[in-house]
């Protein structure tokens, strides 16, 4: 896994793959939206195993019923693939958790 900066057009490629992502000073940034405090919980539970996994990992924030992720390769000071990769696998992850 790169941790080169992409270009723009790359960036914006990758988040046409990823409904609900978007950039926000620079960090790569999504909320959902859980059915309960528990669910958010578990989310980040899970989402802090996939980044563990990853050895990359986000800022997260957990509210009653939301989770907030942001992140940005702070070696190369700019997204890579490794935030694209991440992202990804916690799209795929929030689902069972009962995200939107």
């Amino acid at each position: 896994m790169t941790t080169q900066p992409l270009s723009q057009k790359e960036i914006e490629d990758r988040l046409r793959e990823l409904p609900g992502w978007s950039v926000e000073d620079g960090r790569l940034v999504r909320s959902y939206r859980l059915p309960d405090h528990f669910a958010a919980t578990a989310l980040v539970v899970h989402v802090a195993q996939i980044q563990q996994e990853l050895n990359h990992h986000s800022d997260l924030t957990l509210g009653y019923d939301s989770v907030g992720l942001a992140v940005r390769t702070h070696s190369a000071d700019a997204l890579t693939e490794k935030d694209f990769d991440l992202a990804e696998r916690v799209e795929a992850a929030a689902p069972a958790h009962g995200a939107d």
